[in-house]
């Protein structure tokens, strides 16, 4: 016995108690989770808006990533939960579909070329410098796959509508992609006064991807022929293999957004076998996936809104205009009716986690620079992290795609 009462005691946990990062994650699973579930049960909305809510409430806390770089263990999070969604929706490409009906092409081109037309003079209009305004337009093109993939698999949807968009968003994350590393380019050439990275950065983003992309292809396909790809212990092998290709590629300075998109394409259009997996690559993929729209969902704060939300409405406004404009317009000789058209466009609308990580990557090299671009962008995708889910899930049911819950 000791003349201080709490010495005899020094097994207890000190009061309050401080969680340490475990229980946080772990915490942060379950809220979102049970929103998850809340959502889709009692709301009838895709969950990721119950995962994006979480990410919205973190940020209102504090404890978002706005105005911050992400740090590397969140990094590897996004990186990977994109790869595995952009390679099951590589999976779902077919090339073929291209040259039959060229019209589809056609479509990709024109909705992406507009939407990046259209947000370039609204952004310009408003006064935001053509050094902001060019990323953000190049940004904007993407529609995310994340959301796509998500809700499309969620809602067990399938048919024209369904099928153009993961081919739309799949092509237009590939030109976003592209397009802001040429605007990269021009900013080093700005900066630096040297054209060559111009157009030597892209050129070997694209040739290094593909190539990295093409290795992972046929690791899989070896794969494949000796095991079945669908059980348990094959899919956590074939996560490490994207995992490892993951690695190559942020050790070669190529793109996180590329490779795994592009694998996936070539994997499907190589081999005459459909590629199926378990959703999301099963339970690991599945958690990686709700922590990316958490992740995702708290990019704002109350300074990035008050320094972009303006822009960033404007910008939301033009981007729609442009991808329903383009996809209503081409919707009859590529074969849909006009309301297919008008639901595949409204159904473009989600921005997430591919935008997310194209910021990121700009703030790797310009940091400063990064910074100003982030209160608009960063206000876009906190917006359209919770209206884009229910835009898609809304455009699916209208046009009543096969086996929607």
């Amino acid at each position: 016995m000791t003349g201080d009462p709490r010495a005899d005691f020094f097994f207890l946990p000190a009061w309050p108690p401080a969680g340490n990062a475990v229980f946080w994650v772990s915490l942060t699973i379950v809220v979102a989770g049970l929103l998850g579930e809340l959502a889709f049960r009692w709301l009838r909305l895709p969950r990721v808006v119950g995962y994006a809510t979480v990410g919205t409430i973190v940020s209102a806390f504090g404890a978002g990533i706005a105005g911050t770089q992400m740090n590397a263990s969140l990094r590897l999070i996004v990186d990977l939960a994109l790869a595995l969604l952009l390679f099951e929706m590589g999976c779902r490409i077919k090339l073929r579909w291209l040259r039959t009906n060229p019209w589809l092409l056609a479509t990709s081109l024109l909705e992406s070329a507009l939407t990046f037309a259209l947000v370039l003079l609204a952004l310009s209009w408003l006064g935001v410098g053509m050094r902001f305004a060019l990323p953000a337009a190049a940004i904007s093109m993407a529609t995310s796959p994340a959301v796509v993939m998500r809700v499309a698999s969620e809602m067990k949807a399938s048919g024209q509508v369904t099928e153009r968009l993961v081919l739309l968003s799949g092509l237009n994350t590939f030109y976003a992609v592209l397009a802001s590393k040429f605007v990269v380019g021009w900013l080093h050439a700005e900066y630096s006064g040297s054209w060559t990275a111009a157009f030597a950065h892209p050129l070997y983003l694209l040739a290094g991807s593909a190539i990295v992309a093409a290795i992972l292809a046929f690791a899989v396909a070896q794969l494949a022929r000796r095991l079945d790809l669908r059980n348990e212990n094959s899919t956590l092998l074939l996560l490490g293999m994207i995992l490892l290709a993951l690695a190559v590629t942020k050790m070669a300075n190529l793109s996180t957004l590329l490779v795994p998109l592009l694998a996936g394409l070539i994997l499907r259009n190589t081999t005459e076998r459909p590629w199926i997996w378990p959703r999301h690559f099963g339970t690991a993929g599945g958690v990686l996936v709700l922590m990316l729209f958490v992740i995702t969902g708290s990019v704002w704060s109350a300074q990035s809104l008050a320094a972009g939300a303006a822009a960033g409405l404007v910008l939301i406004l033009a981007r729609s205009v442009a991808k329903i404009a383009a996809t209503v317009a081409l919707s009859g000789p590529s074969g849909i009716s006009m309301p297919k058209g008008l639901a595949l466009g409204i159904a473009m609308t989600p921005v997430s986690g591919a935008a997310l990580v194209m910021i990121a990557e700009l703030q790797d090299l310009y940091p400063e620079y990064a910074a100003a671009l982030t209160g608009i962008m960063f206000s876009v995708i906190a917006i359209l992290e919770l209206i884009g889910p229910i835009a898609v899930h809304f455009a699916l049911r209208k046009v009543r795609e096969d086996n929607i819950r």
